[in-house]
């Protein structure tokens, strides 16, 4: 599925930018993907993704 038309970012794409490159932002998420925030919409869901995939889910994965 797409989160991010402008810059044609799948949700699968964001995912696998948070586990890889592990950012704080949704700005750094952006950057992981190799692209710049455009219109914003997408941001909501990026952040959802973000904190999804974030910190806690990296330590319950490991466990």
């Amino acid at each position: 599925m797409y989160v991010c038309i402008c810059n044609a970012l799948t949700e699968n794409r964001v995912r696998h930018a948070v586990r890889a490159h592990r950012p704080d932002t949704v700005r750094d998420v952006y950057a992981a993907c190799g692209v710049a925030p455009q219109c914003g919409k997408c941001a909501d869901t990026i952040a959802g993704i973000l904190d999804e995939e974030g910190p806690s889910a990296l330590q319950l994965a490991a466990e």
